[in-house]
């Protein structure tokens, strides 16, 4: 049987830390497979492109490409439209992310076997340590992800949605490909759409995406302000309405600014003490499970993640809302 011929596409930006890894961990997959690796880069201002050009210099199967948009989605989009004409599948790579050596063959495998138009996978948090690593469970945790399919253990099953990892290009380029103006949550929009069109998504269980997150608050705080945004551009553009968890995550913010603004009422600061004593009892049942000291925070982190979202998902709304009616 000839062998898919396939295209591995990295989004960069100032990942020094981690890109270097995740080329070497390719080598042995493009040489089976003669899979060229296109890298790119929205401008870093650290040591990726040389990094990346250093590696390309080794192996000629490494090419890197200016994207001058930036955002991921433009750079999928770009590196399809110059080079998808030549190949069946797209798998896309994030370079903020640690993979297993058989991580693409597994992909292969899977939408052979279920014929899927997309193969998405887990994305399992890994702090090394302090801050970084209360935030890492966090987002492992239901509380903390609200229970989305791809955060947590799964046996394979087909989804809306998932952390993207392969496409047929036949399938990607037949909706379009990305919504080039999204900066968060382009997945969930080119998902829903592959869907409408006809085509079925699949959630392995045979392997998963190690993912470094966030260092800090105020960083966590702003990443997932963008993802509620993004998720609230989905939703009103599409005209869908959002998922049950979705709903409950962003009514948070206007049951806390409630518990704020009326504090004499009992009834109005009961949302905010019902949230805060979620966040602790998080905080204490990972504590009893691991004796970890630090574990106590993982309620707090999971709250910053849960109200940022909230007020990203509000702002975006309030924002289409007043562009619409001026």
């Amino acid at each position: 049987m000839n062998k898919a011929r396939v295209l591995i596409v990295i989004p960069t930006l100032n990942e020094e830390l981690y890109i270097s890894n995740v080329l070497d961990s390719l080598s042995k997959f493009c040489a089976d497979y003669d899979a060229p690796i296109i890298v790119v880069d929205g401008g870093s201002t650290d040591q990726t492109r040389r990094i990346v050009e250093e590696s390309a210099a080794i192996n000629p199967r490494i090419v890197l490409m200016d994207n001058p948009d930036r955002l991921q989605s433009a750079a999928v989009n770009l590196a399809v439209r110059v080079y998808g004409d030549s190949y069946d599948i797209l798998i896309r790579m994030d370079a903020h992310a640690v993979y297993p050596a058989d991580y693409c063959s597994v992909l292969i495998e899977e939408a052979e076997a279920t014929l899927a138009a997309s193969v998405v996978t887990r994305m399992h948090a890994v702090g090394h340590s302090g801050m970084q690593l209360i935030i890492a469970t966090a987002q492992n945790s239901t509380f903390g992800n609200g229970g989305s399919p791809h955060r947590n253990k799964t046996n394979g099953q087909w989804v809306e949605h998932g952390h993207h990892a392969l496409m047929r290009m036949e399938a990607f380029k037949a909706v379009d490909g990305y919504d080039a103006s999204f900066s968060h949550n382009e997945d969930a929009e080119l998902d829903y759409r592959l869907r409408k069109a006809g085509y079925r998504i699949w959630l392995t269980c045979r392997t998963e995406v190690t993912y470094f997150p966030r260092r800090t608050v105020q960083s966590l705080f702003k990443q997932y302000f963008k993802f509620g945004q993004g998720r609230a551009r989905t939703l009103t553009k599409l005209c869908i309405r959002p998922a049950a968890r979705q709903i409950l995550a962003a009514a948070l913010a206007p049951a806390l600014l409630s518990s704020i603004l009326v504090p004499m009422e009992l009834i109005a600061v009961s949302p905010l003490a019902f949230w805060l004593c979620a966040c602790f009892a998080m905080g204490l049942f990972r504590f009893f499970k691991t004796a970890r000291i630090n574990d106590l925070f993982v309620g707090f982190f999971a709250g910053v993640m849960q109200l940022a979202w909230s007020m990203g998902y509000w702002s975006q709304k309030i924002y289409w809302r007043s562009k619409s009616n001026g």
